[in-house]
């Protein structure tokens, strides 16, 4: 049997990270690695408490949801994470939170201009919203598609932030800027006018 403890303890790693610094609550929000030689997500389980969560949690499955290893469920997002494996080659890890500031704007389908220096190299731009879709279906990642293959992060209507990256390190990392960017332009909304960094008006 093959063994996934390096890429197991990377996912548990980062979600109890992200959980720690507020980016989901409760059980919500989703994270995974993608291992391109078995087509296999190394994934967390579903509606798993992650102050408990240990590596035995964390869930092997191929890309039609069938469980290779794991004593759980994986997320219920997991069609989300497959479709985008499936359609972005270059993707590698995927970050899906529920992050509040970012996730306000999702709710009103509100695009964030590039008003920050980092969303440049880290985001590739302005965050835009993937049309809202049922969650848990494959529809949900085939919207964000649309977006992600030309940006690392998307707004989802009415759901969170999706982040990508070549690994769950630089996943994890866009996904800590959409939630910075989200918060600092909410901010500058409330008490000015904010102006977008010249060049990135569109």
């Amino acid at each position: 049997m093959e063994t996934w403890s390096e890429w197991k303890q990377a996912v548990l790693k980062t979600a109890k990270k992200a959980y720690r610094e507020k980016l989901m609550a409760g059980t919500s929000g989703n994270m995974s690695v993608f291992i391109p030689e078995k087509e296999y997500m190394i994934i967390t389980p579903s509606s798993y408490d992650y102050e408990i969560m240990e590596e035995k949690d964390i869930v092997v499955t191929d890309l039609e949801g069938n469980v290779i290893e794991g004593c759980h469920r994986p997320s219920s997002e997991w069609r989300m994470h497959a479709k985008i494996y499936k359609s972005l080659p270059h993707v590698r890890a995927i970050v899906h939170t529920h992050s509040p500031y970012a996730t306000s704007f999702a709710v009103n389908h509100q695009e964030i201009p590039v008003v920050l220096i980092e969303m440049i190299p880290f985001l590739k731009g302005k965050l835009e919203v993937s049309a809202y879709a049922e969650q848990g279906s494959a529809q949900v990642g085939l919207n964000a598609v649309e977006i992600l293959q030309r940006k690392n992060a998307c707004l989802m209507a009415n759901h969170g932030v999706v982040a990508v990256g070549e690994s769950i390190e630089s996943a994890y990392i866009n996904s800590v800027y959409v939630e910075d960017t989200a918060r600092i332009y909410h901010m500058a909304i409330t008490s000015g006018k904010p102006v977008v960094i010249p060049g990135y008006e569109e």
